[in-house]
């Protein structure tokens, strides 16, 4: 089994920082990608950023120059550093990780239970 587990969510006030945290754990061969995605009250899951097993990243246009997602290959983990956060960042933030479990198996994407971030205006 594969468990993702994240950490680092909470109440900040507007323009302040947090620093999210995924770990991944389990029967894992290989991790391709790995990601944030978050999901607002009434709105669809979006991605928030993503990263290669290589380190290269993408982001939606709105967490560009804010937002910075890293991750650590060694010990299967992903994290992202949120700054000058705004009230529309609120919303549960998930990570996800597209890993491979053992020699032959396929790609398959699993998902962390979801942290709640809350930006104060």
């Amino acid at each position: 089994q594969v468990q993702l587990v994240e950490s680092g969510g909470g109440l900040v006030q507007a323009g302040g920082s947090l620093r999210l945290s995924c770990a991944a754990s389990g029967s894992i061969f290989s991790i391709n990608t790995m990601g944030w995605y978050r999901q607002a009250p009434g709105k669809q899951r979006e991605l928030v950023a993503g990263i290669s097993s290589g380190g290269m990243t993408n982001y939606a246009d709105s967490v560009k120059g804010r937002f910075t997602i890293s991750r650590d290959n060694a010990k299967n983990t992903v994290s992202l550093q949120m700054n000058s956060l705004k009230f529309e960042d609120t919303a549960v933030y998930y990570c996800n990780a597209d890993l491979i479990q053992r020699v032959g198996s396929r790609l398959t994407r699993y998902w962390g239970q979801g942290t709640q971030v809350t930006v104060s205006s």
